[in-house]
């Protein structure tokens, strides 16, 4: 397989994941505002800390108010991690390698960003979020289950399920670390109903709410965090989304655990080592901020890692193409 095609799928499925992050994130915090007090206020500003997006935002805006960061986390061309974005780029990627994938999935994901893309027309006016939010995301499901089971689960596939959970991890640290920021100029707030308020709505960030109440009960952080980071059989848990990432590295290659025949694969397997032996007591010793922090640093850099090793062209390569251009 080229590395261009690769990448091209990897990143259409990145994409795809992110544009329903995006909108689950969304979605939960509309929700949230209506069980807070009024002088909690509204809490708009986290969600664009959460995409790592603050600096473009105050470029492009300056003030954090509700209609500014739905526009710029929904519509706005101007911010590539926008959903509009997100889709375009996705629904590039899959027009480069249509050979590669379904008739079914590209024909879903052209629909898909053609409806978010009419939206955008009424000036980001959305009518009916919760509804709007909630249709954006059961098309990225009906996408992924597309994928799932109209493409063959080869080489091409597996680098969508890598690029897909390589994204997936990265959000998840980020929903859990937003809590942070929404606490931090209220901490009287902390063990108050309302402290549960934002957890409830934490664990809906991630679609994980009835999965965590089945399995502890009650709200409790300390539960929360486990089950988020450290859970290997939640789907949008940490744990289990570098679980399944390191699967498809090693489908790939055809290398068994224990074992690398490349850097990704041994910096994606140190990390998902640490992850198989951390606690929460580990976690809370550090702080949860500073390990997710941390976290984050070691994800971002397991996707520099898979691209240096798959996608990108090597120094030698592109002088020896240009010395027969030059001949």
């Amino acid at each position: 397989m080229l590395s261009r095609v690769a990448e091209s799928i990897y990143w259409m499925y990145r994409y795809t994941e992110r544009a329903e992050n995006i909108a689950r994130i969304l979605d939960s915090n509309y929700h949230m505002i209506l069980d807070l007090p009024t002088g909690f206020g509204e809490q708009w500003e986290p969600l664009v800390v959460t995409t790592g997006d603050e600096v473009l935002f105050e470029k492009l805006y300056g003030s954090y108010s509700q209609e500014n960061v739905v526009q710029f986390l929904t519509f706005d061309r101007n911010n590539p991690n926008s959903i509009l974005s997100c889709l375009r780029t996705a629904r590039e990627n899959a027009r480069s390698v249509r050979e590669w994938i379904s008739s079914e999935m590209w024909q879903q994901l052209n629909t898909f960003y053609l409806m978010v893309k009419d939206a955008s027309g009424s000036g980001g006016n959305i009518e009916l979020p919760h509804e709007f939010y909630v249709e954006i995301m059961m098309n990225c499901h009906l996408f992924a289950g597309l994928a799932g089971n109209t493409m063959s689960h080869g080489i091409a596939w597996e680098f969508g399920r890598l690029g897909q959970m390589l994204e997936r991890a990265d959000k998840t640290a980020r929903i859990v670390d937003v809590k942070y920021f929404i606490l931090l100029p209220s901490v009287e707030y902390i063990g108050t109903p309302y402290d549960h308020i934002l957890w409830g709505s934490i664990l809906r960030s991630a679609s994980a709410f009835e999965m965590y109440r089945k399995q502890y009960g009650q709200i409790v952080p300390d539960q929360i965090i486990e089950f988020l980071l450290l859970d290997n059989q939640f789907p949008r848990a940490i744990h289990h989304c570098l679980i399944m990432a390191e699967l498809s590295l090693r489908n790939i290659s055809g290398t068994m655990r224990g074992r690398f025949t490349n850097r990704a694969e041994k910096f994606l397997g140190q990390l998902l080592a640490d992850l198989d032996y951390t606690t929460v007591e580990d976690i809370k010793a550090l702080g949860l901020h500073q390990y997710i922090d941390s976290l984050q640093t070691r994800l971002n850099k397991a996707s520099e890692v898979v691209f240096e090793t798959f996608f990108s062209i090597p120094e030698e390569a592109t002088s020896v193409t240009q010395d027969q251009v030059q001949s």
